[in-house]
């Protein structure tokens, strides 16, 4: 991608989906294929994933294949003929975590390094760009000048970072807790989400810090006021979170984004799109109204007092107004704003007295009067714990805004100039895009003066405009000064072979993205030594890093080989910083400084007993932990199972 292109990366579960995201403003939409994707439930057919190629290809826009699994031996060959049909399909480039793959013969697919990748620093950026990734994802982690210190380092490939979504705790790729616990890796796509759970916090002396908290759930990340200066550090791929969002989610922050990058592109004239198209919505963008756990924006300006969803990390909506009145089969709330309205099918939000997020769907909701309106819940009045008169009530779900993201919400489409013009032997119409692209058409026809020459210019500009049916508008229709008698059926046939032609024009001036060529001989990569942190599952993933000069390579957590206390999760999230309890915060405050350390703390869930181990100079967290004893059992009986497999001949290395 140039580097003065600016690129909205949208996910996609589906392709339905992938196909309104590009709909809503989207420059490329990723995605997963029948297999490997890193998510189990976002799984698409290859004619699925196809027909949303040549959708997106209308615009220009590019579709990215996620295959970023840690991948077994046996995997390799599917993951290989996989990439392949991907190719054949018009899939633009692969998303990749796994190494291995760089050993496989692959088609000639551009390759983008996933988040899982983890991509922190200037030496590892520059390693995977002279491997031969042509765009890559950085670590949410980053502030703005480690992102600019990538930046001056990495001066081919293309750097992503993700603008919004949710926030996995953990650097991505370095988070190991699930297969621990549940044997479910989330380096192959398969995530508990451990990080979600309530846990108990008790320090050296086995004292209660917090009880019941979610002190390894985060914020989503929020980038919304920081594009131009991620722009200036050097991103030019901004990425939304989220292969599992439903439709109207992925609807409503794509556009979202949409209008925040194009308002900067209008400030900034050196920068472009990455695709072609102006959007239209039939409603106001605002991400707060779909799931969301509160807002972050991380690290880019440094760290923040107030990144944790700790008391619950599930959605409370948005502030609607309080309960003036509760009775054994309804209760009353008046709303804070008189242009609201409650619906049947809405869900309400409240805080118990513990703390502990509470809802209930609405039944039938009845307006009384100006702000005042009777809910008859879809659950007993006894059932609602801790609601009564004066609670505050929110909303989570918010059925008109449903409904319009339900039905069609966006129209895009590429202006085009067409001009009319007279021929020797009839008519020609010019129609030029604004990308440059040009196709002509002309027919035979008699030429008749028009007898009223106003009449028939606004004649012809009305059939010549019409491109409803098409992905383009007029943005000028420039017609002779000589008025001439044009049949209807002249003009909409000339204006449908213009547009049809310009759309093949479109088509064949789409180049494949360039798979761009690993630096010889073969870089250094910037450790010699790798430990399970690394990922590598299978045998060609170890030969690529020998080849790139490392000496030991551990066999990553899934192989089964670390069985004592590991760090399972290393995070930039602090839970002493976020309880007040980091010694850095005491400096400079009487009675206090000196008498916090940066000792371990204890997380309790359940039978599950993690330590927190703190480094403070990098300012990192370790949470440390040991494989369940049920999950080795079952990899050892899972193992146990497989078949044996007899070779006519000597498998190849």
């Amino acid at each position: 991608m140039p580097r003065r292109e600016l690129e909205l990366l949208a996910p996609a579960r589906d392709a339905e989906i992938g196909i309104e995201a590009i709909n809503h403003g989207a420059d490329a939409v990723y995605i997963g294929g029948p297999a490997f994707g890193a998510r189990d439930k976002a799984g698409n057919a290859l004619a699925d994933l196809e027909r949303l190629a040549k959708h997106a290809h209308r615009y220009g826009a590019r579709i990215f294949l996620t295959l970023n699994t840690i991948l077994r031996d046996d995997e390799l060959e599917g993951a290989r003929r996989l990439a392949w049909d991907a190719w054949n399909i018009g899939i633009d480039a692969l998303i990749v975590q796994d190494m291995g793959l760089l050993e496989l013969e692959l088609p000639p697919l551009q390759l983008h390094a996933s988040t899982q990748a983890d991509i922190r620093t200037p030496e590892k950026a520059r390693f995977l760009q002279d491997a031969g990734f042509s765009q890559m994802v950085l670590a949410r982690e980053l502030t703005r000048s480690q992102i600019e210190a990538i930046a001056a380092e990495v001066q081919q490939a293309t750097l992503e970072f993700f603008v919004h979504g949710a926030l996995c705790v953990a650097y991505s790729g370095q988070c190991f807790i699930s297969h621990a616990h549940t044997g479910r890796s989330a380096n192959r796509g398969n995530c508990s989400q451990e990080c979600r759970l309530p846990y108990t916090v008790t320090d050296a002396a086995g004292r209660i810090v917090a009880h019941d908290k979610h002190v390894l759930s985060l914020k989503d990340n929020d980038q919304s006021a920081n594009l131009a200066a991620l722009v200036d550090a050097g991103i030019r791929s901004f990425k939304i979170e989220g292969r599992y969002k439903d439709m109207g989610t992925v609807k409503n922050v794509t556009a979202h984004y949409r209008q925040l990058l194009d308002a900067l592109l209008e400030q900034r004239p050196e920068l472009a799109r990455a695709s072609s198209g102006r959007c239209r919505y039939t409603f106001t963008p605002d991400p707060a109204r779909n799931f969301n756990r509160g807002g972050t924006d991380y690290f880019v300006n440094g760290r923040q007092d107030d990144i944790g969803a700790f008391d619950t990390p599930k959605h409370a909506g948005l502030a609607l107004g309080h309960v003036t009145k509760a009775t054994r089969e309804h209760f009353e709330v008046e709303l804070d704003d008189a242009a609201e309205a409650l619906h049947n099918g809405d869900a309400l939000t409240w805080v118990d007295l513990q703390g502990e997020l509470q809802g209930v769907p609405v039944n039938v909701a009845t307006p009384l009067g100006g702000r005042a309106w009777r809910v008859e819940p879809n659950a007993e009045m006894a059932a609602l714990k801790d609601l009564r008169r004066g609670t505050a009530i929110s909303r989570n779900r918010d059925m008109a805004w449903e409904r319009l993201l339900a039905k069609k919400s966006a129209e895009r489409r590429i202006g085009v100039d067409l001009v009319w013009s007279v021929t020797a032997g009839g008519f020609a119409l010019d129609a030029i895009d604004e990308d440059g692209h040009h196709a002509r058409a002309e027919a035979s026809h008699a030429h008749e003066p028009a007898h009223d020459a106003g009449r028939a210019d606004a004649g012809l500009r009305e059939q010549l405009g019409k491109l409803g049916a098409t992905i383009f508008e007029a943005h000028s229709i420039t017609l002779p000064q000589r008025a001439l008698f044009v049949p209807a059926a002249v003009a909409n046939g000339l204006r449908r072979a213009a547009i049809e032609s310009l759309e093949a024009a479109r088509a064949a001036a789409l180049a494949r993205l360039p798979r761009a060529a690993p630096v010889q001989p073969p870089a250094p990569y910037p450790d010699d030594t790798l430990s399970y942190l690394a990922n590598v599952y299978n045998g060609k993933a170890a030969a690529f890093y020998a080849k790139h000069g490392v000496k030991l390579i551990a066999a990553a957590y899934e192989s089964h080989e670390e069985l004592g206390e590991v760090s399972l999760m290393i995070t930039k999230h602090c839970v002493r910083y976020s309880l007040s309890l980091c010694p850095r915060q005491a400096k400079g405050v009487i009675g206090v400084q000196g008498t916090l350390r940066a000792e371990p703390l204890t997380l309790l869930h359940g039978s599950d007993r993690l330590t927190l181990r703190f480094d403070c100079k990098p300012c990192e967290m370790h949470v440390v932990g040991r494989m369940r004893k049920n999950v080795l059992r079952d990899a050892a009986r899972e193992a146990a199972a497989a078949p044996v497999r007899f070779y006519r001949t000597r498998p190849a290395a």
